[in-house]
This record gives C-alpha cells, structure tokens and sequence, in this order.
C-alpha cells in the first residue's frame, strides 16, 4: 500500500486566513455520497473528514474559494454569503 501525505489546515504567516473570504462553503452530509472529492480538490486542506466519512469544513482558514462545492457532484455543498 501506497502511503500518501495528508495536508491539513493550519495558520502560517498569514494567520487566520478564514477572514478574508466573502462566502463559506456549508455542507449538508444528508445529500453527501461520501466520493470525497471536495476533500481532494480542497487547495487548503480544510475539508475533513471523519471516521464514518462525513465531511466539515475548517472555517478558520477556509478562504472561500468554492471549488469544493464546484466538484460536489450530489451538489451537498453550497457557497453562502458571510454575514
């Protein structure tokens, strides 16, 4: 088996990235299939998943970008604007 490194979400000289975005991703795990690919195409690392395969987002440094939810293909990730 292939072991392959994990990147995770955590401050660097930026510091708390997360509040420089205008939306956030919100995840309904009722519509999730579990094919993981936002957790794959996430560039920051901020997907997680858990031990029975749900999906959270790391808000702290989740920059908004939206390409989780552009490769959710049960479109259980949706972009909401911040309030």
């Amino acid at each position: 088996m292939v072991e392959i490194p994990v990147s995770r979400a955590r401050e660097g000289a930026g510091g708390l990235t997360g509040m420089w975005r205008i939306k956030r991703p919100e995840v309904d795990n009722s519509k999730c299939t579990k094919c993981h690919l936002c957790w794959l195409f996430c560039p920051e690392g901020v997907v997680q998943k858990g031990s029975k395969g749900e999906v959270w987002i790391v808000y702290e440094f989740c920059k908004g970008c939206g390409i989780c939810a552009e490769v959710c293909i049960p479109h259980a990730i949706k972009m909401v604007r911040e309030v």
